[in-house]
């Protein structure tokens, strides 16, 4: 039996090919740009990843597909109307690709989701839980949302499994983004005014951690049509983590004292309180229900995690 996993190329799709292999599993990559998947992987070349796409091939004798292909967050945002190309991707994509799936014998469909579903922020003592009424903000949340509501539509409709995996962040080796910048600024000794951020939690989750889950979800009787948050167990401040980033890299985080409220304040001026708020604020997730539904706990400890996003950063 062979394992299908869309964004074979991508920074959680070529991990999880990658340890799929190592386990012993039958896998088929899906990428875009053959020339740069992994050499042994089995890969098919698909040319879209919206509702136009032809997975005949790609799918032919699958018994799973773990669907990590998205269109993720953009961050100089170029579309007249950001959440019609979200959905192009994340939902009419993703459906069309179930869809066929379904059509095809496909057992089980493990979908990459995102903790946005959720939310944007929690407050103190009251972590996000895979029950929660949704309440995504942004396109892309609101994208995946919708993506989550139309493949639980079609497993009822064709009796074929879902499984819905909503990470927070995501880090390991080859993170992009926000996460590497503040990698960057500890490496380089950049002094940050964050040495006050101490009361805040973050849930975050290694990439070999959310990695572990999938490759879980794929076989487990009890992952059939079930929704599972997913982090490293162990929720964060903003000065612990860029303390333990530090530490990951034998050199001390470089922070000074600035009251979190002057932060906010300041960034609300520059527009740019939205990110503000990802440093200063609260996100975070209760994984009781994947515990105990799967037995599952995160195989790495966050500072393993972040010794190995490190590790990956170039000098």
């Amino acid at each position: 039996m062979t394992m299908l996993i869309t964004g074979a190329n991508g920074f959680v799709g070529r991990r999880v090919c990658r340890v799929a292999i190592d386990v012993g599993l039958r896998v088929r990559g899906a990428v875009r740009h053959p020339d740069k998947a992994f050499e042994g992987l089995e890969r098919v070349v698909v040319s879209s990843l919206d509702d136009t796409a032809d997975w005949t091939q790609a799918l032919a004798g699958c018994q799973e597909v773990v669907h990590t292909s998205a269109r993720v967050h953009v961050m100089t945002e170029s579309a007249d109307n950001p959440l019609d190309e979200f959905r192009r991707v994340n939902v009419q994509g993703t459906l069309h690709l179930a869809s066929e799936a379904a059509a095809s014998g496909v057992r089980r469909f493990v979908f990459v989701s995102s903790v946005k579903v959720n939310g944007e922020a929690t407050t103190a003592g009251h972590p996000f839980t895979a029950s929660d009424i949704p309440a995504p903000e942004d396109p892309y949340g609101i994208s995946k949302m919708e993506a989550e509501q139309g493949l639980r539509q079609i497993a009822n409709d064709t009796g074929m499994e879902v499984v819905i995996i909503r990470p927070p962040l995501v880090y390991g080796p080859g993170v992009k983004a926000n996460f590497a910048s503040l990698m960057r600024a500890v490496q380089r000794g950049i002094p940050l005014p964050l040495a006050s951020v101490t009361h805040n939690r973050r849930s975050f989750v290694a990439l070999d951690n959310l990695v572990d889950l999938l490759i879980t979800c794929i076989g487990h009787p009890a992952a059939a049509n079930q929704t599972f948050l997913v982090s490293d167990g162990e929720d964060l401040s903003t000065a612990d983590l860029l303390h333990r980033l530090g530490e990951a890299m034998g050199k001390p985080a470089r922070l000074f004292p600035v009251p979190p409220s002057l932060l906010q304040f300041g960034a609300n001026l520059l527009g740019k309180g939205d990110m503000a708020q990802r440093l200063l604020g609260n996100l975070q997730v209760d994984i009781g229900h994947t515990r105990n539904t799967l037995n599952w706990s995160p195989p790495i400890s966050v500072d393993e995690g972040l010794r190995r996003a490190v590790a990956g950063l170039a000098p």
